[in-house]
């Protein structure tokens, strides 16, 4: 999707069309781009980017702030859009994915035909730009999809991949960021053809195991399928503070709200998780973690809070900058509960307050599904209010 949070919010107030436009934090609260439209990208403002910095190039630039639940909703009927074509659908992200029609075409045309009623069908029921790329492999699918943003449509052939490759920066090989790009620079590679003309062998040498990786890319070479469920290995969710935060109460609060935001994504999603892992951040920006495993997985907030104020505890008590937690050993919810051997159970069974948590979870996502998250929270997350 074209700069998607952008153009959602675009969409939804047109008044926004053809103005610089970012998603993102307040710049007086060490906010984050998320997201820019093509208006302001033309003046540098790109995501990752702090706002402060975005104001600094473009000072007329128009800050929303997020609104998830909106993205997420327009996600799943973009998704919905793909899973009419083929079951075998990859999602990368909230506004991302792979596609493999091998074998659709019979019902629905060449691969070409089927990326552009795709992009039809998402304009037409969600208002939004999409850019596809068709090609043989992941990688080169990928890259056909950035060529000619925004409203792209690229279609790569067999026979045209060694010439399409051989001019372009390394840069853009899957998976060669910025260091790996300057260290291949020093080697004196400029282009993927560059790499090409080498031999595995060479490149093995010089860069070890991710020399073979390069060395099939810039080929056009790429042997990963199109996974449906990817497995996901962690989950989690951290924020800078606005100021450095020293209150243990008011960190305990921030705390609570990860966990039962965390807690919510992971049912979401069908998943659950033993290990929890707490991040900190100093003033001075050392950062430290702090982890725990637990007998058996959850995706209750109330237990992830539980281990993660513990682990809070375990963190000097100086003023932190950023606080986060993880939720790392994920698991299917359709799974079954690991028992231990010999009639062990009660050891690792999941308690009975857990279960009736788990129940209560159940209603509460309900409510927040039909009405949105404030619909329902932990009374401890709320600012304390002082009566004069």
């Amino acid at each position: 999707m074209d700069a998607f949070y952008a153009s959602i919010e675009i969409r939804d107030d047109p008044s926004l069309a053809g103005r610089p436009v970012a998603v993102g934090g307040a710049a007086d609260k060490r906010g984050v781009i998320a997201a820019a439209s093509y208006a302001a990208r033309t003046f540098g403002v790109r995501s990752a980017m702090s706002t402060a910095r975005a104001f600094a190039l473009c000072p007329q630039l128009v800050l929303i702030a997020p609104h998830f639940d909106k993205y997420t909703r327009d996600s799943r009927r973009i998704m919905s859009v793909f899973q009419r074509f083929t079951p075998l659908v990859e999602p990368l992200s909230l506004d991302e994915a792979y596609l493999d029609v091998a074998g659709c075409e019979r019902l629905f045309g060449s691969a070409e035909s089927i990326g552009m009623r795709i992009k039809h069908e998402i304009l037409r029921e969600t208002g939004l730009v999409a850019s596809i790329g068709v090609a043989p492999t992941k990688f080169l699918a990928k890259l056909a999809s950035d060529m000619d943003k925004p409203d792209g449509f690229r279609v790569i052939r067999a026979e045209e991949v060694a010439t399409l490759l051989a001019p372009l920066p390394i840069g853009r090989i899957h998976g060669v960021g910025e260091r790996t790009a300057k260290r291949l620079e020093r080697l004196g590679y400029r282009t993927i053809g560059d790499l090409a003309a080498r031999s595995r062998e060479q490149l093995e040498r010089e860069l070890g195991t991710l020399g073979g990786w390069i060395h099939e890319l810039a080929r056009g070479v790429d042997p990963r399928r199109v996974t449906p469920r990817r497995t996901e290995k962690s989950h989690g969710m951290e924020r800078t503070f606005e100021q450095d935060v020293a209150s243990r109460d008011e960190l305990r609060r921030h705390l609570l709200e990860y966990c039962e935001e965390v807690a919510y994504e992971l049912r979401h999603r069908g998943l659950r998780g033993r290990t929890i892992t707490l991040k900190a951040r100093f003033s001075d920006f050392e950062t430290i973690t702090r982890s725990k495993t637990l007998d058996f997985a959850t995706h209750l907030g109330a237990r992830l809070y539980s281990v993660a104020r513990e682990l809070l505890d375990r963190v000097p008590e100086q003023p932190l900058r950023l606080l986060g937690v993880q939720v790392s050993g994920l698991e299917d919810v359709r799974a079954p509960l690991q028992q231990t051997l010999f009639g062990e159970a009660e050891s690792v069974a999941v308690p009975e307050r857990d279960q009736r948590l788990e129940r209560i979870a159940v209603g509460l996502d309900k409510l927040r599904d039909k009405y949105g998250a404030a619909a329902a929270r932990p009374a401890s997350t709320l600012a304390p209010v002082v009566e004069r």
